[in-house]
């Protein structure tokens, strides 16, 4: 994926020591490279949408009707809300390893603070944080590189997936007069 400066601009953070607020930094082959902190404010997005849709009432859960990626020639039926929370977490589940799992489960999912999970875990703070903002960079790569549908930009996730990479167009031979194929298209007539 080719990340530009427009894309990641809006999400580093001000002050970030790597990337002085631009959200991409130089790599060793000469090209541009999005920073962590791009990366940890994609998966605070996610997860701050995550949590939305976990807190809200479920009698204000809808379903909405979705049309195919070439207009509404195909519909489908959709929860929004509980297919983003499903994603959420089996994505998540499948890019951690058993360690970092127990480390964001106990913490992002069930909501302990940092003694608790520190004193769980047998880790100190420092490796705590470090494991923490370690394991947000990663889902938020992941949240944002994911194909063919990722789950951040969240307008898309919950609009509709805006199609850019439409098909082309059937290329039209045009036939001109006197060529081989006009002549092998042209019946012949039989002389009597």
């Amino acid at each position: 994926m080719e990340w530009t400066r427009s894309e990641t601009l809006g999400l580093a953070a001000v002050k970030c020591a790597i990337c002085r607020g631009m959200g991409l930094k130089a790599t060793r082959g000469g090209g541009n490279a999005p920073c962590g902190c791009v990366f940890r404010a994609i998966f605070r997005a996610c997860y701050a949408r995550f949590r939305q849709c976990v807190e809200k009432e479920k009698t204000l859960s809808r379903v909405t009707l979705d049309c195919g990626p070439k207009g509404c020639g195909r519909v489908t039926w959709s929860r929004k809300d509980e297919e983003y929370m499903a994603d959420f977490y089996l994505v998540t589940k499948r890019s951690l390893t058993a360690d970092e799992w127990k480390l964001f489960s106990a913490h992002f999912l069930l909501g302990a603070d940092w003694r608790l999970c520190s004193r769980q875990l047998g880790m100190d703070r420092g490796t705590f944080f470090h494991e923490l903002y370690r394991i947000e960079g990663l889902l938020g790569q992941v949240y944002r590189e994911l194909h063919p549908y990722s789950l951040y930009p969240l307008d898309e996730y919950f609009a509709g997936r805006t199609e850019n990479d439409w098909p082309e167009p059937k290329k039209v031979v045009r036939i001109r007069p006197g060529s081989l194929h006009a002549r092998l298209r042209v019946p012949v007539k039989k002389a009597a």
